[in-house]
């Protein structure tokens, strides 16, 4: 009779262990980034796979196929509320724009967890970090490099942005903190390489010394990079991401440093969430990750390809 009791036993662990995964395989995430340009989407597209394939769920992209078009995310919405996903991840190309499709979304009763842009909405998490803090520490670390003094120019991001916006607003708050800082011009790059390299070629026009840029992200640094290389001029230049390409570009010194808004640690951390909620696991209102800055003194550890690098695991990240 024991033996008995102890095989039914087994078998029914077996069979939930068995249901328990087969209602994660069955688990549908559909993820929204704002464009296949930008190596940090690419990067957060990686590690929705990643913690997809480590959870037996199933994740389906929806990128614009022009960068960040509006049009194009709305519809893409609209689609997935006739195909209702188990959840949604969602970046928004547009903080404003995009509010009426969330709205839908939630009218839909389909999870969401929101990434990188606050809008309002009804969400099951925030994951992101803090574009304020981390657009401060970008110009303070470039304005003591400079030792407090010199000429600047500034590659903004997509004005819509709310990335953008914060990481502006922590400039303003370092040029007021450095006077002897000379801002000659701002200009937008919209967060991708060919238009920030077509507002550096216009700055360097105008402008015989350029002591330093101050880019809005790493893409448009390297923009910047390409129109210096062409016009046979050096500046100083700093940019947000750590992406590869960039990290590359602090190991031979032609970029000063990086900071880390880490879309690969983003894209893991709102994928485990999605599948936390999915499967009715506690959820903080928001997961904020730090910034750090990365320069010669540590680039070596982000010099590892995204597809090789693993994710981490939720307590290393939510304590």
């Amino acid at each position: 009779m024991q033996y008995l009791i102890a095989a039914v036993v087994a078998g029914s662990m077996a069979l939930f262990a068995a249901n328990a995964k087969a209602a994660e395989t069955n688990m549908t995430i559909a993820v929204f980034t704002k464009n296949s340009t930008n190596p940090a989407y690419e990067a957060f597209r990686i590690a929705a796979n990643q913690i997809a394939h480590s959870t037996g769920a199933r994740v389906l992209h929806f990128v614009p196929k022009q960068p960040d078009n509006i049009d194009e995310q709305k519809a893409m919405v609209e689609q997935v509320l006739k195909d209702r996903p188990d959840a949604v991840i969602f970046i928004p190309v547009d903080d404003v724009a995009m509010v009426d499709s969330v709205k839908k979304l939630n009218e839909a009763k389909i999870p969401v967890v929101l990434v990188s842009n606050p809008l309002p909405g009804s969400f099951v998490t925030y994951v992101g970090a803090d574009d304020f803090e981390i657009g401060y520490r970008e110009a303070r670390y470039l304005f003591e490099h400079l030792g407090a003094k010199g000429k600047i120019v500034v590659i903004e991001g997509t004005p819509a942005a709310p990335t953008n916006r914060e990481r502006v607003r922590g400039y303003q708050r370092a040029f007021a903190e450095f006077p002897g800082i000379e801002v000659l011009g701002s200009g937008i790059g919209n967060y991708q390489q060919p238009d920030a390299k077509r507002v550096m070629e216009k700055f360097l026009g105008e402008h015989p010394q350029i002591d330093a840029v101050l880019s809005a992200n790493d893409g448009m640094a390297l923009g910047v990079l390409e129109a210096l290389k062409e016009a046979k001029r050096t500046s100083i230049v700093i940019g947000i991401n750590g992406i590869l390409p960039a990290v590359k570009q602090i190991e031979t010194g032609a970029i000063l440093a990086s900071v880390d808004f880490n879309m690969f640690k983003i894209g893991c951390v709102a994928t485990r969430a999605a599948v936390r909620h999915l499967k009715r696991e506690p959820l903080p209102e928001k997961v904020m990750l730090p910034a750090e800055i990365i320069d010669r003194t540590n680039y070596k550890a982000w010099l590892v390809p995204v597809e090789q690098r693993s994710c981490p695991e939720w307590t290393d990240v939510v304590r």
